[in-house]
């Protein structure tokens, strides 16, 4: 089966850089959504751990959510999704066999077939663009993990979408939860008054071992073998510094007030070279730049990622001032300096409320829209992944007008090689 892509995704003009972002954790505000006060009936595209997941958290941020729809490419992973969400919460979350909807054009029977209000879009990466483009021209409200795209068409094709989302007054939250934890929020709003003085560096770390694997059967297609084992091919993840430490990166985003000028660094691949991993790369290091105050000039942030076996585990960021530094962890934040605080109290589950922010939008006719907040933070770990692969220094001009598209026009069941490792100074930056 083939699904088409959509045509213009290679000739998107490249987006222009947009205003700094606030620091929020509902970011583009504007005029009101319709109200909604019933049942929010919820379609669910990418049935996953990940989408099974969300879905689960959609159900416990309100009581007058409905599991309604399932959609993915693979009949075993809809069914393991649709069992345990009705073992779950059969009340709410019992799907009947007419929507449910498998293959590579499931995403379009649903939005078709389903009378809902909100998505969910959690399949692997590369699929986020398509699937989020025909969820808001639909006309439904989104809730999109994170990454949302793997190369700098698939961002462009986002920003397009985040403009009709703004147009058609839909909701989209994105799966950043830290801009919805508490903890966060309340250090970040401290920074940005000043209470750690002119930010003047910053660090950030997703440092652990190593992930899943699924082991690739004859039985199945080079495609299917690469889908199932998505993390490790770039053309589905974007690699892991895009696929999970675009956390960090999207801290930096949001502490710097916007998206970075241009970043240089290293990283490879030395313990996880076995074939099932992939092409991807074990590790990467590299400093970002963003434009600062006259009197401190750019200011640098490093960024270290790295998933290997039996290695130590860092997953936090530091965000130093000229008058004190920040320590952020999830669920822990600590300033020191001359404005000493600690984060106490309640720290609620950032997954959840997440998905409580986006109904309680919808409910209210509050239009929110994260969509660009999300690309940018995608976009900086994308122009990382750039840099290291080819060891050349990338602008943020350059990566969005980068032509390099991952996502092949159309996908079917077939032969698809396993792209080369990259290699610095061999790898050419498109």
């Amino acid at each position: 089966m083939t699904t088409p892509f959509d045509s213009t995704r290679r000739s998107v003009v490249a987006a222009a850089a947009l205003a700094p972002l606030a620091a929020s954790a509902l970011l583009r505000s504007a005029s009101a959504s319709p109200r909604r006060a019933d049942t929010l009936r919820v379609g669910v595209i990418g049935c996953g751990g990940r989408g099974t997941g969300a879905a689960m958290d959609s159900l416990a941020a309100g009581p007058d959510i409905r599991i309604a729809a399932l959609a993915d490419l693979f009949p075993d992973r809809l069914e393991s999704a649709r069992n345990g969400l009705k073992e779950h919460d059969a009340a709410r979350a019992t799907v009947d066999d007419q929507h449910c909807f498998t293959g590579f054009n499931a995403y379009r029977d649903l939005l078709a077939s389903s009378d809902i209000d909100l998505v969910i879009c959690a399949t692997p990466p590369g699929f986020r663009p398509i699937h989020v483009s025909a969820a808001v021209n639909a006309g439904k409200h989104v809730f999109m993990e994170k990454p949302c795209a793997v190369d700098g068409p698939g961002i462009r094709m986002v920003m397009d979408a985040a403009k009709v989302a703004d147009e058609k007054k839909l909701c989209v939250v994105a799966g950043t939860q830290r801009r919805h934890q508490k903890s966060y929020r309340e250090a970040m709003e401290r920074i940005h008054k000043g209470e750690i003085g002119q930010i003047v560096a910053a660090r950030c770390y997703w440092n652990q071992g190593g992930l899943w694997n699924v082991e690739p059967q004859s039985s199945r297609s080079d495609v299917e073998n690469q889908i199932r084992n998505w993390l490790y091919h770039s053309w589905l993840s974007g690699d892991h510094i895009v696929e999970q430490h675009v956390h960090q990166l999207d801290v930096m985003c949001w502490a710097f007030g916007g998206h970075p000028l241009r970043v240089n660094g290293v990283g490879g691949r030395q313990a996880r070279i076995d074939p099932k991993f992939g092409h991807i790369f074990d590790h990467f290091g590299l400093e970002y730049v963003w434009g600062g105050p006259k009197e401190y000039g750019d200011i640098f942030a490093l960024s270290m990622c790295r998933q290997q076996d039996g290695t130590a585990s860092k997953v936090e960021e530091a965000i130093s001032g000229s008058e004190g530094i920040a320590s952020l962890r999830p669920g822990a934040a600590v300033f020191s300096g001359k404005k000493p605080w600690k984060f106490e109290g309640d720290d609620p589950n950032p997954y959840v409320e997440e998905h409580k922010d986006l109904q309680a939008a919808i409910r209210s006719g509050t239009h929110v829209n994260e969509m660009v907040q999300v690309a940018e933070s995608t976009m900086c770990a994308i122009m990382g992944r750039m840099a290291a692969y080819t060891g050349q220094e990338v602008t943020w001009e350059q990566a969005m007008k980068s032509e390099e598209v991952l996502m092949p026009p159309t996908i079917e069941f077939g032969p698809r090689p396993v792209a080369p490792v990259a290699i610095p100074g061999r790898t050419r930056l498109t």
